[in-house]
């Protein structure tokens, strides 16, 4: 496929124009990164404001005090809220937060609709996590402990443990402050996806994904998929996306590495998320990745105390990696 190039640009200046918006009157700087946008639309219907900032900041904020936001999407295979790399201090600091907002987000609409929700006070989720938690740590599931400390809630688990009841919401707040602008970006995503034929645009990476592929003569997999993109030939590559010289590879298992030998080139690409603008793509030999990949997980492994295992298997890759995997700067 060869994008619309001149449409696609039409579409994301007004994206730029909104990031702007939202930059000036809300001091967010990207909007559409992770689940931004998702929050965004939770904050509009309970009439919260968005907190600015990315991993380790509450997401939203009244005269109550703050919230957590969690949601998962009806066209989700994983119906459950997820709470990634938990520690301690995550469980002990939701006791300082008003409530958790569990939300259910159907994106069949446009704008996705924000349906129904579960709210839990945030001493009574810091406790439940914490019960929870403890008792996964002493499991084995799968004849391996929880080392990445990831945990998943169901509704009927919050609905049947904390005797707890969804709230409907009927209508869309119109009146919210972010009700104008989400539409706009609702209608843009749509568009793009039309013209790009990738589906959930506004989800994980992809939109910046779309941006390096644009520059590769490249296309994007609509779905998700063990690779991100192709060519002509039908090559296949692995995209990773950063603001700065630091990709993050998760989950480095022996099965994902395995997957990167499918590869052509591992993509490392630099972007300006508040501009929607690609700064910088590098290419490396997927052998040469997999085997830095290796040196530095092992390398965090002997740093471990005795007795401590490896949370995630992940590692970054940095500039001065750049060197080391022989990678190629191929734009600009």
């Amino acid at each position: 496929m060869h994008y619309d190039t001149k449409k696609i640009n039409e579409l994301l200046l007004r994206l730029e124009e909104i990031q702007e918006y939202f930059k000036e009157k809300f001091d967010a700087t990207d909007i559409i990164s992770g689940s931004k946008f998702y929050e965004i639309i939770i904050a509009n219907e309970l009439n919260h404001e968005i907190i600015p900032g990315q991993a380790g900041t509450k997401d939203a904020k009244d005269k109550n005090g703050e919230y957590e936001y969690k949601h998962f999407k009806e066209s989700s295979s994983n119906h459950s809220w997820t709470f990634n790399d938990y520690s301690d201090a995550t469980i002990a600091s939701l006791k300082n937060i008003y409530s958790a907002i569990f939300a259910h987000i159907d994106t069949k609409f446009y704008p996705p609709k924000f349906d129904w929700y579960i709210e839990v006070d945030g001493k009574t989720c810091s406790d439940y996590l914490k019960v929870r938690t403890e008792t996964l740590l002493k499991d084995k599931p799968k004849g391996k402990v929880n080392a990445r400390k990831m945990i998943n809630f169901s509704a009927n688990q919050l609905e049947q443990d904390l005797k707890l009841e969804k709230t409907y919401l009927r209508k869309p707040n119109k009146d919210g402050i972010y009700y104008e602008k989400i539409s706009e970006i609702s209608n843009i995503a749509k568009e793009l996806e039309a013209v790009t034929d990738i589906d959930q645009i506004l989800t994980g990476d992809k939109i910046w994904e779309l941006l390096v592929a644009i520059k590769l003569n490249h296309e994007v997999f609509s779905e998700q998929k063990k690779h991100d993109a192709k060519d002509d030939a039908g090559n296949l590559y692995e995209y990773k996306i950063a603001q700065t010289h630091s990709w993050n590879f998760q989950d480095i298992s022996d099965k994902v590495l395995k997957k990167y030998e499918d590869d052509r080139a591992i993509i490392l690409a630099i972007v300006d998320k508040q501009k929607l603008k690609v700064k910088e793509i590098h290419s490396a030999e997927p052998s040469n990745t997999i085997s830095r990949l290796k040196e530095k997980l092992d390398d965090r492994k002997r740093k471990l105390k005795e007795g401590k295992t490896l949370r995630r298997l992940s590692v970054s890759l940095s500039k001065g990696d750049l060197e080391k995997i022989n990678a190629r700067k191929i734009f600009p």
